[in-house]
């Protein structure tokens, strides 16, 4: 793959990420839940699930896919209940307890946030991202790419969403950043879970 097009696909990936949405709801919730173990694993399993999607977009299955109403929709509002459920907990949630050693409060809340699950299903439960590496991916895949550009556009897709979500929980836990946010965790769950609700209904809407 030549460098000035591996380039310009690592600019669209970095503004891809960039943009605002239920991802990186979920994983501001999940690192002022669960602390950093809880970010990084959400911002690590949500780079493979995107990375999933290019790769079976490569392959042509993501073709199947969107041209499937019935699987589409599917996954699509599996997507939407996942969302649902997640912005239902977040209403549900009560402010946190500081009272704790910062180790031990963090170890605590880590337990019941499951961030490999959750920063996975909610990129695979985004039918769209089909669409969109497939649109994407016709800039720059031809019918005679090789596997190995192949696999560089998929891990460069991984990667990059993986690394940005790192740095996102990297700048919420420096100094006392997170325990002022953990402070009002309460209301930012709230205004969370209300932001995933939305999603969900308009995901069923739509």
């Amino acid at each position: 793959m030549e460098l000035h097009l591996w380039l310009s696909l690592v600019a669209i990936c970095i503004m891809g990420a960039l943009s605002p949405g239920p991802s990186l709801a979920l994983v501001v919730k999940n690192t002022l839940t669960g602390g950093a173990k809880a970010g990084y694993a959400s911002s690590i399993s949500h780079g493979l699930g995107v990375a999933l999607y290019a790769g079976i977009t490569t392959t042509g299955i993501g073709i199947i896919l969107v041209q499937s109403p019935i699987l589409f929709s599917f996954i699509q509002y599996a997507g939407a209940a996942f969302l649902l459920y997640l912005g239902v907990t977040a209403l549900m949630s009560k402010k946190q307890q500081l009272d704790l050693a910062d180790n031990e409060q963090e170890a605590t809340n880590s337990e019941t946030v499951n961030g490999w699950r959750n920063g996975f299903l909610i990129a695979f439960l985004n039918p769209k991202l089909a669409i969109f590496f497939l649109a994407l991916f016709s800039q720059f895949v031809d019918a005679n790419a090789s596997n190995a550009q192949k696999v560089i556009m998929t891990a460069t897709v991984g990667i990059i969403d993986a690394l940005w979500y790192c740095l996102v929980t990297f700048m919420l836990t420096r100094g006392p950043i997170l325990n002022k946010l953990k402070s009002n965790s309460h209301i930012i769950d709230k205004v969370t879970g209300g932001f995933l609700v939305l999603l969900a209904a308009r995901v069923v809407l739509n």
